[in-house]
Protein backbone atom coordinates (compact mmCIF):
# COMPACT_ATOMS: atom_id res chain seq x y z
CA UNK A 1 0.00 0.00 0.00
CA UNK A 2 1.23 3.52 -1.00
CA UNK A 3 1.98 5.88 1.88
CA UNK A 4 -1.04 8.40 2.16
CA UNK A 5 -3.25 5.76 0.36
CA UNK A 6 -7.22 5.69 1.53
CA UNK A 7 -8.01 2.34 2.96
CA UNK A 8 -12.03 1.78 3.03
CA UNK A 9 -12.66 -1.13 5.25
CA UNK A 10 -16.39 -2.51 4.67
CA UNK A 11 -18.37 -4.00 7.68
CA UNK A 12 -18.72 -7.33 7.76
CA UNK A 13 -22.01 -9.38 6.73
CA UNK A 14 -23.88 -10.04 9.69
CA UNK A 15 -25.19 -14.09 8.96
CA UNK A 16 -28.29 -12.61 11.48
CA UNK A 17 -31.23 -11.34 9.36
CA UNK A 18 -31.56 -7.56 9.67
CA UNK A 19 -34.67 -6.41 11.84
CA UNK A 20 -37.31 -4.08 11.20
CA UNK A 21 -35.95 -0.28 12.40
CA UNK A 22 -37.00 0.45 16.13
CA UNK A 23 -38.76 3.22 15.34
CA UNK A 24 -41.93 1.19 13.91
CA UNK A 25 -44.94 2.21 16.24
CA UNK A 26 -45.56 -0.81 19.05
CA UNK A 27 -48.99 -1.68 17.19
CA UNK A 28 -47.09 -2.43 13.70
CA UNK A 29 -46.34 -5.53 11.69
CA UNK A 30 -42.78 -6.54 12.28
CA UNK A 31 -40.35 -9.01 10.41
CA UNK A 32 -38.99 -9.93 13.61
CA UNK A 33 -42.89 -11.15 14.43
CA UNK A 34 -43.41 -12.75 11.18
CA UNK A 35 -45.19 -16.13 10.43
CA UNK A 36 -43.06 -16.55 7.61
CA UNK A 37 -43.82 -18.17 4.81
CA UNK A 38 -45.82 -21.47 3.58
CA UNK A 39 -42.55 -22.72 2.44
CA UNK A 40 -39.52 -22.06 4.68
CA UNK A 41 -36.48 -20.22 3.32
CA UNK A 42 -33.69 -18.69 5.19
CA UNK A 43 -33.57 -14.83 5.28
CA UNK A 44 -31.43 -12.79 3.13
CA UNK A 45 -28.55 -11.20 5.16
CA UNK A 46 -29.32 -7.37 4.47
CA UNK A 47 -32.86 -7.20 3.19
CA UNK A 48 -36.10 -7.76 5.27
CA UNK A 49 -38.55 -10.17 4.33
CA UNK A 50 -41.11 -7.56 3.05
CA UNK A 51 -38.60 -6.05 1.09
CA UNK A 52 -38.10 -9.56 -0.53
CA UNK A 53 -41.84 -9.71 -0.96
CA UNK A 54 -41.71 -6.39 -2.76
CA UNK A 55 -38.88 -7.43 -5.30
CA UNK A 56 -40.91 -10.39 -6.15
CA UNK A 57 -43.86 -8.65 -7.32
CA UNK A 58 -42.12 -6.07 -9.11
CA UNK A 59 -40.01 -8.44 -11.30
CA UNK A 60 -43.21 -10.63 -11.44
CA UNK A 61 -44.56 -11.22 -15.14
CA UNK A 62 -47.77 -9.85 -13.53
CA UNK A 63 -46.80 -6.53 -12.12
CA UNK A 64 -45.24 -5.72 -15.93
CA UNK A 65 -48.50 -6.47 -17.60
CA UNK A 66 -50.25 -4.18 -15.47
CA UNK A 67 -48.55 -1.42 -17.93
CA UNK A 68 -50.91 -2.46 -20.33
CA UNK A 69 -53.91 -2.66 -18.61
CA UNK A 70 -56.83 -0.20 -18.40
CA UNK A 71 -57.57 2.15 -15.61
CA UNK A 72 -60.27 4.48 -16.60
CA UNK A 73 -59.43 4.99 -20.25
CA UNK A 74 -58.27 1.83 -22.56
CA UNK A 75 -54.07 2.05 -23.28
CA UNK A 76 -54.33 3.03 -27.43
CA UNK A 77 -56.48 6.19 -26.57
CA UNK A 78 -52.98 8.27 -25.08
CA UNK A 79 -49.89 8.15 -23.66
CA UNK A 80 -50.72 10.34 -20.72
CA UNK A 81 -53.53 8.66 -19.10
CA UNK A 82 -52.77 6.07 -16.21
CA UNK A 83 -52.69 2.62 -16.42
CA UNK A 84 -52.75 0.29 -13.91
CA UNK A 85 -49.41 0.22 -13.40
CA UNK A 86 -49.40 3.83 -12.80
CA UNK A 87 -51.90 3.97 -11.20
CA UNK A 88 -50.62 1.15 -8.42
CA UNK A 89 -47.60 3.67 -8.13
CA UNK A 90 -49.47 6.75 -7.34
CA UNK A 91 -50.86 4.15 -4.95
CA UNK A 92 -47.93 3.03 -3.26
CA UNK A 93 -46.13 6.12 -2.66
CA UNK A 94 -49.74 7.34 -0.89
CA UNK A 95 -49.67 4.68 1.31
CA UNK A 96 -46.04 4.57 2.01
CA UNK A 97 -46.16 8.69 2.99
CA UNK A 98 -49.00 7.27 5.33
CA UNK A 99 -47.05 4.45 6.73
CA UNK A 100 -44.18 6.54 7.26
CA UNK A 101 -45.92 9.24 9.17
CA UNK A 102 -48.10 6.85 11.09
CA UNK A 103 -44.59 4.74 11.95
CA UNK A 104 -46.47 1.69 10.37
CA UNK A 105 -44.07 -1.09 8.28
CA UNK A 106 -43.31 1.04 5.13
CA UNK A 107 -41.88 -2.03 3.71
CA UNK A 108 -44.75 -3.99 4.06
CA UNK A 109 -47.23 -1.33 2.67
CA UNK A 110 -45.17 -1.30 -0.49
CA UNK A 111 -45.05 -5.01 -1.35
CA UNK A 112 -49.45 -4.76 -0.96
CA UNK A 113 -49.66 -1.57 -2.43
CA UNK A 114 -47.59 -2.57 -5.64
CA UNK A 115 -50.00 -6.25 -5.65
CA UNK A 116 -53.18 -4.74 -4.61
CA UNK A 117 -54.49 -4.77 -8.58
CA UNK A 118 -52.56 -7.42 -10.12
CA UNK A 119 -55.56 -9.43 -10.33
CA UNK A 120 -57.57 -7.31 -12.41
CA UNK A 121 -58.15 -8.24 -15.93
CA UNK A 122 -58.05 -6.35 -19.34
CA UNK A 123 -60.18 -3.22 -19.50
CA UNK A 124 -60.69 -1.67 -16.34
CA UNK A 125 -63.40 -2.67 -13.99
CA UNK A 126 -65.70 -3.53 -16.82
CA UNK A 127 -63.58 -6.68 -17.76
CA UNK A 128 -64.17 -7.95 -14.26
CA UNK A 129 -67.42 -7.70 -14.53
CA UNK A 130 -67.28 -9.93 -17.52
CA UNK A 131 -65.02 -12.07 -16.25
CA UNK A 132 -67.89 -12.77 -12.62
CA UNK A 133 -70.68 -13.03 -15.19
CA UNK A 134 -68.61 -15.70 -17.06
CA UNK A 135 -67.43 -17.10 -13.85
CA UNK A 136 -70.45 -17.63 -12.00
CA UNK A 137 -71.23 -21.13 -12.27
CA UNK A 138 -67.58 -22.37 -12.18
CA UNK A 139 -66.25 -20.72 -8.66
CA UNK A 140 -66.45 -16.78 -9.94
CA UNK A 141 -64.23 -14.56 -10.47
CA UNK A 142 -62.65 -11.41 -7.89
CA UNK A 143 -59.55 -9.66 -8.87
CA UNK A 144 -58.22 -9.78 -4.49
CA UNK A 145 -58.68 -13.49 -5.17
CA UNK A 146 -56.93 -13.76 -7.90
CA UNK A 147 -54.25 -11.72 -7.03
CA UNK A 148 -53.76 -14.41 -4.71
CA UNK A 149 -54.28 -17.23 -6.99
CA UNK A 150 -51.45 -15.27 -9.28
CA UNK A 151 -48.67 -14.51 -6.01
CA UNK A 152 -49.39 -18.07 -4.74
CA UNK A 153 -49.60 -20.53 -7.83
CA UNK A 154 -49.79 -19.37 -11.13
CA UNK A 155 -46.29 -17.21 -11.18
CA UNK A 156 -43.68 -19.80 -11.82
CA UNK A 157 -40.27 -18.36 -11.29
CA UNK A 158 -38.71 -20.75 -8.79
CA UNK A 159 -38.29 -24.42 -8.84
CA UNK A 160 -38.47 -25.30 -5.38
CA UNK A 161 -42.35 -24.03 -4.66
CA UNK A 162 -45.46 -22.37 -6.83
CA UNK A 163 -46.07 -18.82 -6.49
CA UNK A 164 -43.88 -16.57 -5.02
CA UNK A 165 -43.73 -17.27 -1.30
CA UNK A 166 -44.82 -14.19 -0.15
CA UNK A 167 -44.79 -13.45 3.34
CA UNK A 168 -48.41 -14.50 5.86
CA UNK A 169 -48.92 -10.73 6.06
CA UNK A 170 -47.97 -9.57 2.80
CA UNK A 171 -51.01 -12.37 1.64
CA UNK A 172 -52.86 -11.04 4.32
CA UNK A 173 -53.03 -7.17 3.19
CA UNK A 174 -54.12 -8.42 0.03
CA UNK A 175 -57.22 -9.78 1.14
CA UNK A 176 -59.44 -6.56 0.90
CA UNK A 177 -62.68 -8.14 0.44
CA UNK A 178 -62.64 -11.13 2.82
CA UNK A 179 -66.71 -11.74 2.74
CA UNK A 180 -66.15 -12.09 -0.86
CA UNK A 181 -63.60 -13.93 -1.40
CA UNK A 182 -63.55 -18.43 -1.28
CA UNK A 183 -62.55 -21.04 0.67
CA UNK A 184 -59.68 -19.64 3.38
CA UNK A 185 -59.33 -16.46 1.58
CA UNK A 186 -60.25 -14.42 5.21
CA UNK A 187 -58.65 -12.54 7.22
CA UNK A 188 -58.13 -13.25 10.75
CA UNK A 189 -54.74 -10.80 11.21
CA UNK A 190 -55.69 -7.52 11.73
CA UNK A 191 -53.04 -4.99 10.28
CA UNK A 192 -52.96 -0.85 10.02
CA UNK A 193 -50.74 -1.31 6.97
CA UNK A 194 -53.49 -3.35 4.96
CA UNK A 195 -55.71 -0.45 6.31
CA UNK A 196 -53.62 2.11 4.51
CA UNK A 197 -53.11 0.90 1.39
CA UNK A 198 -57.16 0.06 1.31
CA UNK A 199 -57.40 4.41 2.04
CA UNK A 200 -54.54 4.83 -0.22
CA UNK A 201 -56.05 3.16 -2.98
CA UNK A 202 -59.20 5.30 -2.62
CA UNK A 203 -57.12 8.46 -2.45
CA UNK A 204 -55.07 7.77 -5.63
CA UNK A 205 -57.59 6.57 -7.93
CA UNK A 206 -60.71 9.81 -6.86
CA UNK A 207 -57.84 12.24 -7.22
CA UNK A 208 -56.12 10.80 -10.40
CA UNK A 209 -59.51 9.94 -12.34
CA UNK A 210 -60.19 13.05 -11.97
CA UNK A 211 -57.35 14.21 -13.41
CA UNK A 212 -57.65 12.20 -16.33
CA UNK A 213 -61.02 12.96 -16.66
CA UNK A 214 -59.85 17.02 -17.13
CA UNK A 215 -57.50 16.09 -19.54
CA UNK A 216 -59.82 14.41 -21.50
CA UNK A 217 -61.84 17.09 -21.84
CA UNK A 218 -65.06 14.78 -20.37
CA UNK A 219 -65.36 17.07 -16.97
CA UNK A 220 -64.75 20.46 -16.80
CA UNK A 221 -63.12 22.73 -14.41
CA UNK A 222 -66.22 24.38 -14.28
CA UNK A 223 -68.57 21.45 -13.54
CA UNK A 224 -65.98 21.08 -10.44
CA UNK A 225 -66.69 23.92 -8.22
CA UNK A 226 -69.72 22.51 -6.74
CA UNK A 227 -67.70 19.92 -5.02
CA UNK A 228 -66.57 20.97 -2.16
CA UNK A 229 -62.83 18.73 -2.09
CA UNK A 230 -62.08 20.61 -5.40
CA UNK A 231 -63.32 23.94 -4.11
CA UNK A 232 -61.10 24.04 -0.67
CA UNK A 233 -58.23 22.79 -3.14
CA UNK A 234 -58.21 25.18 -5.64
CA UNK A 235 -58.92 28.11 -2.94
CA UNK A 236 -55.67 26.62 -1.27
CA UNK A 237 -53.69 25.71 -4.35
CA UNK A 238 -54.53 29.71 -5.49
CA UNK A 239 -53.82 31.04 -1.85
CA UNK A 240 -49.97 29.22 -2.02
CA UNK A 241 -49.54 30.67 -5.58
CA UNK A 242 -50.19 34.26 -4.40
CA UNK A 243 -52.85 34.81 -6.67
CA UNK A 244 -55.36 33.35 -9.66
CA UNK A 245 -54.24 30.26 -10.77
CA UNK A 246 -55.29 29.52 -15.02
CA UNK A 247 -53.78 27.25 -17.70
CA UNK A 248 -51.94 24.44 -17.65
CA UNK A 249 -50.60 25.43 -14.27
CA UNK A 250 -54.65 25.18 -12.44
CA UNK A 251 -55.10 21.20 -12.88
CA UNK A 252 -52.05 19.75 -11.31
CA UNK A 253 -51.38 22.48 -8.74
CA UNK A 254 -55.22 21.49 -7.79
CA UNK A 255 -55.12 17.56 -7.80
CA UNK A 256 -51.45 18.46 -6.00
CA UNK A 257 -53.46 20.31 -2.89
CA UNK A 258 -56.59 17.46 -3.31
CA UNK A 259 -54.24 14.92 -2.92
CA UNK A 260 -52.47 16.63 0.34
CA UNK A 261 -55.47 17.55 1.85
CA UNK A 262 -56.78 13.91 2.15
CA UNK A 263 -53.66 12.69 3.07
CA UNK A 264 -53.48 14.83 6.25
CA UNK A 265 -56.81 14.05 7.00
CA UNK A 266 -56.39 10.60 7.27
CA UNK A 267 -52.90 11.28 9.21
CA UNK A 268 -54.62 13.08 11.75
CA UNK A 269 -58.03 11.57 12.02
CA UNK A 270 -56.38 7.86 12.31
CA UNK A 271 -53.85 8.93 14.73
CA UNK A 272 -56.45 10.43 16.88
CA UNK A 273 -58.72 7.25 17.00
CA UNK A 274 -55.07 5.25 17.82
CA UNK A 275 -54.79 7.99 21.05
CA UNK A 276 -58.51 7.19 22.20
CA UNK A 277 -58.44 3.47 21.58
CA UNK A 278 -55.53 3.94 23.96
CA UNK A 279 -53.63 1.47 21.61
CA UNK A 280 -50.20 -0.06 23.08
CA UNK A 281 -49.32 -3.14 21.23
CA UNK A 282 -49.85 -5.45 18.29
CA UNK A 283 -52.27 -7.77 20.15
CA UNK A 284 -54.24 -4.94 21.24
CA UNK A 285 -55.32 -4.15 17.48
CA UNK A 286 -56.76 -7.17 17.13
CA UNK A 287 -59.17 -6.48 19.74
CA UNK A 288 -60.59 -3.63 18.21
CA UNK A 289 -63.58 -3.87 16.06
CA UNK A 290 -63.85 -1.17 13.95
CA UNK A 291 -61.33 0.70 11.39
CA UNK A 292 -58.75 3.11 12.66
CA UNK A 293 -57.59 4.30 9.14
CA UNK A 294 -59.81 7.05 7.99
CA UNK A 295 -61.29 10.00 6.95
CA UNK A 296 -63.21 12.04 9.01
CA UNK A 297 -66.77 12.04 9.08
CA UNK A 298 -66.91 15.86 6.86
CA UNK A 299 -64.03 14.65 4.15
CA UNK A 300 -65.57 10.99 3.78
CA UNK A 301 -68.43 13.05 3.01
CA UNK A 302 -66.90 15.27 0.37
CA UNK A 303 -64.82 12.06 -0.91
CA UNK A 304 -68.24 10.36 -1.32
CA UNK A 305 -69.76 13.08 -3.69
CA UNK A 306 -66.35 13.18 -5.51
CA UNK A 307 -67.16 9.41 -5.77
CA UNK A 308 -70.65 10.01 -6.89
CA UNK A 309 -69.35 12.60 -9.22
CA UNK A 310 -67.22 10.67 -11.22
CA UNK A 311 -69.55 7.78 -11.47
CA UNK A 312 -71.99 9.69 -12.72
CA UNK A 313 -70.05 12.20 -15.38
CA UNK A 314 -66.91 10.10 -16.10
CA UNK A 315 -67.38 6.46 -15.63
CA UNK A 316 -70.91 6.14 -16.92
CA UNK A 317 -70.32 9.15 -20.15
CA UNK A 318 -70.92 7.54 -23.57
CA UNK A 319 -67.27 7.25 -24.42
CA UNK A 320 -65.75 5.18 -21.44
CA UNK A 321 -69.30 3.21 -21.72
CA UNK A 322 -68.60 2.47 -25.21
CA UNK A 323 -64.74 1.57 -24.92
CA UNK A 324 -65.88 -0.45 -21.34
CA UNK A 325 -68.99 -1.99 -23.28
CA UNK A 326 -66.57 -3.14 -26.65
CA UNK A 327 -64.13 -4.74 -24.01
CA UNK A 328 -66.43 -6.96 -22.14
CA UNK A 329 -67.50 -8.30 -25.47
CA UNK A 330 -64.02 -9.04 -26.64
CA UNK A 331 -63.64 -11.04 -23.01
CA UNK A 332 -66.89 -12.68 -23.79
CA UNK A 333 -66.15 -13.94 -27.49
CA UNK A 334 -62.53 -14.76 -26.32
CA UNK A 335 -63.31 -16.87 -23.17
CA UNK A 336 -66.13 -18.77 -25.04
CA UNK A 337 -64.03 -19.53 -28.06
CA UNK A 338 -61.05 -20.72 -26.07
CA UNK A 339 -63.97 -22.85 -24.00
CA UNK A 340 -64.48 -24.97 -26.87
CA UNK A 341 -60.85 -25.00 -28.10
CA UNK A 342 -58.71 -24.65 -25.15
CA UNK A 343 -55.77 -25.83 -26.94
CA UNK A 344 -55.55 -22.44 -28.38
CA UNK A 345 -54.14 -20.94 -25.34
CA UNK A 346 -50.91 -23.63 -25.19
CA UNK A 347 -49.50 -26.36 -23.21
CA UNK A 348 -49.15 -24.25 -20.04
CA UNK A 349 -53.64 -23.96 -20.03
CA UNK A 350 -54.31 -27.32 -21.05
CA UNK A 351 -52.12 -28.48 -18.29
CA UNK A 352 -53.72 -26.15 -15.72
CA UNK A 353 -57.48 -27.23 -16.91
CA UNK A 354 -56.22 -30.81 -15.86
CA UNK A 355 -55.91 -29.53 -12.28
CA UNK A 356 -58.59 -27.35 -11.93
CA UNK A 357 -61.04 -27.22 -14.78
CA UNK A 358 -60.99 -25.71 -18.28
CA UNK A 359 -63.06 -23.00 -17.22
CA UNK A 360 -61.00 -21.94 -14.41
CA UNK A 361 -57.89 -22.47 -16.50
CA UNK A 362 -58.92 -20.39 -19.45
CA UNK A 363 -60.32 -17.41 -17.02
CA UNK A 364 -56.50 -17.37 -15.78
CA UNK A 365 -55.73 -17.22 -19.45
CA UNK A 366 -57.83 -14.14 -20.17
CA UNK A 367 -57.42 -12.42 -16.85
CA UNK A 368 -53.63 -12.03 -17.09
CA UNK A 369 -54.21 -10.43 -21.38
CA UNK A 370 -53.43 -7.01 -21.28
CA UNK A 371 -55.68 -4.64 -23.37
CA UNK A 372 -53.49 -4.55 -26.67
CA UNK A 373 -53.06 -8.55 -26.52
CA UNK A 374 -56.51 -9.19 -25.40
CA UNK A 375 -57.40 -7.00 -28.59
CA UNK A 376 -54.83 -8.45 -30.94
CA UNK A 377 -56.15 -12.08 -30.34
CA UNK A 378 -59.60 -10.85 -30.73
CA UNK A 379 -58.73 -9.56 -34.63
CA UNK A 380 -56.54 -12.67 -35.27
CA UNK A 381 -59.35 -15.19 -34.13
CA UNK A 382 -62.05 -13.42 -35.19
CA UNK A 383 -61.19 -10.80 -37.81
CA UNK A 384 -62.14 -12.41 -40.93
CA UNK A 385 -65.61 -12.98 -39.71
CA UNK A 386 -66.84 -9.32 -38.76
Amino acid sequence: MARGELVLTLPAISSKPLLSSAALAPYAVSEKHSRGRKYPESEHPFRLAFQRDRDRIIHSRAFRRLQYKTQVFVNHEGDHYRTRLTHTLETSQIARTLARALKLNEDLVEAVSLAHDIGHGPFGHAGEWALRDLMKSHGGFEHNAQALRILEKLEARYPDFPGLNLSFETLEGLKKHPAQLPGPYHRPLRMLEAEVVDLADEIAYTSHDLDDGLRSGILGVEDLDALPLWRQSRGEAEERAGGSLAGEFLQPAVIRRLIDRLVRDVFSCTLAKIRMKKLRTFSGLQKIRIPLVRFSDGVRRDHTELKRFLRKNLYEHPHVRRRTEEGQRFIRTLFNAYLKRPERCGPEVLKRAGEDGTPRAVCDYVAGMTDRYAIQEYKHLFANKE
